[in-house]
């Protein structure tokens, strides 16, 4: 029998079906795949393993499912406990700009109280992070969160980030509101893909305000949307930080009825130790952020763990 036949099976038996299945299989395969390899699996066993409509194991299926589960359900903590027997292993996902300029600063009191692990280190979107979250890959994922985390995936909310616009120096705009009382935007808006939260939740705000302005050019970076407002392309929606200061050729538009995005940490299944002392100091870093904010008598929120792309 082959292996990834057996896990296959081993996820339509435990959810009940094989679209339930591809919802919870920790990797990317669709529909037809997993039923041609269930159909490969029943063809070498000489046996229907289930029924389809509607769901239900056949005495065979029963059987196979119940030798094979203790395997499967164990394994990710037979992983956990090798893992704990070596050095401990610590591995993250997250934009750039967090890796690169903050995350540095967080792992060294992390290292006060591990002083000695491997550390791996993943750029991810936040689709990206979901993914690797899924499948185990990494132990922690930084990310803006939406409405609905996928299952399997917990969430803690960290900080709000506040949208702003940026426009170029020269724009006759001095307020976002400007913008709405046009009975049509003329201006490029400069943003991240439609599917990130933060055009997710800039969309949001147009809708309550009941105008429609969708993205014109998508980019992947803070430094592109930048560049090309600054370039006279467009109009550019970003996230701003404490102390945020636009370059000298461009100037930023509040949008303060617009709703903030959230970023946060995610997991998957149970935290090593030192993912949970990770997990600690993230929380203490939001927390010194928060008391920050406060005293400036800024909106809550906007952190280090900004928005940002490669």
């Amino acid at each position: 029998m082959n292996i990834h036949h057996l896990e296959l099976f081993y996820f339509v038996a435990k959810h009940g079906g094989i679209a339930a299945a591809v919802r919870n299989i920790p990797y990317g395969i669709q529909q037809p795949a997993v039923s041609g390899q269930i159909a490969k699996l029943e063809e070498s066993l000489g046996t229907k393993l289930f029924q389809r409509r509607p769901f239900a194991l056949s005495p065979t299926g029963t059987e196979l499912f119940e030798f094979i589960r203790p395997f499967f359900e164990n394994l990710d903590v037979v992983a956990e406990r090798l893992r704990q027997n070596s050095s401990p292993q610590l591995r993250i996902a997250a934009p750039a700009i967090v890796l690169h300029d903050y995350l540095p600063q967080i792992l060294q009191r992390v290292r006060a109280k591990f002083p000695a692990f491997r550390l791996y280190l993943h750029e991810a979107t936040r689709t990206d992070a979901e993914r690797l979250l899924l499948a185990r890959d990494v132990d922690l994922a930084i990310m803006l969160l939406d409405k609905k985390s996928r299952a399997g995936i917990q969430v803690k909310p960290l900080l709000e980030l506040p949208l702003i616009l940026l426009v170029h120096k020269k724009s006759k705009l001095t307020r976002a509101g400007e913008l709405w009382k046009r009975d049509k935007i003329e201006e490029t808006l400069v943003c991240f893909s439609r599917s990130d939260p933060v055009h997710s939740y800039f969309q949001r705000g147009l809708d309550r305000l009941g105008v429609e302005w969708f993205c014109g050019i998508e980019v992947t970076s803070e430094r592109l949307i930048q560049q090309y407002v600054a370039s006279g392309y467009g109009i550019g929606l970003t996230v701003a930080v404490p102390g945020f200061k636009p370059p000298p050729q461009l100037r930023a538009l509040s949008l303060s009825d617009f709703p903030p995005v959230v970023v946060g940490v995610a997991w998957s299944g149970k935290l090593s130790d030192i993912a949970r002392q990770l997990l600690a100091e993230l929380d203490t870093e939001a927390e010194t952020q928060r008391a920050r904010i406060g005293k400036t008598g800024s909106r809550s929120v906007a952190t280090s763990f900004s928005r940002a792309r490669p």
